[in-house]
This record gives structure tokens, sequence and C-alpha cells, in this order.
């Protein structure tokens, strides 16, 4: 399979998220990279400006800018070229998908489908052949996974943004080991530490945020709750939000239920878990002689 890497407004963390995959080096046998800004390539940049042909995959990264110019050629015509000739297209990173980062640093400035939550009319004759796989990077095993199954014509199940099912049916909350402190609503006020959730006082988006990352782990080691971090909702069009370490509270109650939660339903059994007290979760992991 052909694959063609076009960067427009980027920090390339995706590009170098990729190298992290673990089976990199055999994985990327089965594919050839016509360009790629950081590995060998069949063709140089300026080679694929001039125009190349039989491109099956394009992977954008990076916020689009009107007017932007790519070396000597508007990006939006480098984009509209190979995404007409592509069998594929992923928007690769929260960037390309939604926006992300750079778009907060000036006006005409979007993924390449969407501005946030609204979905664009631009590009909409390449919309039933896109891909999103928004994230900040996004996971390498993620991007690797999805080229791999279409590479094989495996089905492909996509969500209403057109994000892959198989990586973003799940929350971050799914597989996070602080989910027993959640359940009896118990804080953790310092950061880096093992025990507490922080959802209620810290602002961590796990619980209504798509993506793998306690299911898959970054670098086969850890993810951002694990590590005592707030889940920062980077795969979701809202991100970056302000306010990243605060919970929006309306009467001492998060103005966010997580997904799909009543907020009846949530109330009901805050209430219940309020009443109790376990105390086991109110002893450092670490130094509990009763663990």
């Amino acid at each position: 399979m052909r694959l063609l890497w076009l960067s427009a407004l980027a920090c390339n963390g995706n590009a170098h998220a990729l190298l992290n995959y673990p089976d990199f080096e055999e994985w990327q046998k089965g594919f050839e990279w016509l360009y790629h800004p950081l590995l060998p390539s069949t063709y140089s940049l300026i080679e694929v400006e001039k125009g190349i042909d039989g491109v099956e995959v394009l992977i954008v990264e990076g916020t689009l800018e009107k007017g932007m110019t790519k070396n000597t050629i508007p990006f939006q015509h480098l984009l509209e070229r190979y995404a007409s000739q592509a069998k594929w297209i992923l928007t690769v990173g929260t960037c390309a998908t939604f926006g992300g980062i750079f778009a907060r640093g000036g006006a005409d400035r979007n993924g390449v489908h969407f501005s946030g939550e609204e979905q664009l009319e631009e590009f909409t004759e390449f919309w039933e052949k896109s891909i999103s796989l928004p994230g900040c990077p996004v996971q390498p095993e993620i991007l690797a996974g999805t080229l791999s199954l279409l590479k094989e014509a495996s089905p492909l199940p996509l969500d209403r943004m057109h994000r892959p099912k198989y990586f973003y049916a799940y929350t971050v909350h799914d597989g996070c080991t602080r989910n027993e402190y959640f359940e009896y609503k118990i804080d953790e006020h310092r950061f880096g530490r093992l025990e507490g959730c922080m959802f209620y006082e810290h602002g961590c988006q796990g619980t209504f945020t798509h993506g793998s990352c306690n299911k898959i782990l970054w670098n086969g080691v850890n993810s951002k709750t694990r590590a005592g971090q707030p889940c920062m909702g980077c795969t979701e069009p809202t991100f970056p939000r302000e306010g990243l370490w605060r919970t929006p509270k309306h009467m001492g109650i998060p103005a966010h239920m997580p997904l799909g939660v009543p907020r009846r339903a949530y109330l009901s059994l805050a209430g219940i878990a309020k009443a109790f007290r376990i105390e086991r979760f109110y002893r450092p992991l670490m130094e509990d002689e009763n663990g």
C-alpha cells in the first residue's frame, strides 16, 4: 500500500509518535512511503509538488490555514490533488481532524472536515473516504492498526465523526486504574499520586473522551491518568479547553456528566456512594500494610 504524508501547521508530533510504534520496522514492510517528512521516501517534497501518481492513502497532519503555502504551492491545492487520487484519506491528530491547538492561534484555521464540533462544507466530496484519527498526538498503534486494516480490506466501522470504533468506541475512563475512587467519589488533590479520582476537582475528561489510552498504554507502559495527570480530552473537538486542571461545577456538582449518564442517575448514585467511607481508599497504596 502506497502512502503519502502531508504536513500543514504541525509540531510533527504524530509523525514522531509513529516512530515509537514497537513493531514499526516489521509493520512498515507492508507499505511504501511515497513521501514522509521524517522517513526515507520514494519521492522528495519537490517531486510531490510537481505531481506524482499511485497514492492509495493520503495522510494529513496539522491544522489547515487559508492561503498557507507548502514550499512553493498552496497547501490546499496539494490536498485537493492527492485527495482526489487517494482511495482513503486519514486526518492524523486532533489538529488535522478538528483544528486543535494551532486553530487557537489565528483566524481561518481548522481541520480538514471540522472546525471544532462544526462540520465544514469544504472538501465534502472527500468525506466518505475520510477517516478521523484524533489525538495529541494519535497513539501509534491506532494509526498503524488503521492502516493495516485498510491494507487487508478489513471492516472498519466508524462513528459519526468517522473515528474507527475499534479504537474510539471506548472512553478513556474505560480501563482507568482509578475507577474504584470514581465510584466512591474520592478525588486526589496531589498530582502524580497513585490514589484518587481526578474527575471531581481536577478536570479529568476521561469519562467523556473517546479513546483507548487506558486500553492501549503509551509505549506499552503508562497513560496520563495512571501517572497521576488528568485526561485532557485530546481526541475531542473541544480540545484544548480552558481551565484544564479545574472541574466546572454548579452548586458543587460537576457541570458535565459522564458520557451517556443522566444527571438524575448520577446524583442518585453519588448520594449513595458518599454515604459510605471505605477506609482503604484513604490510605496511600504503597504504604498500606493491610493492602
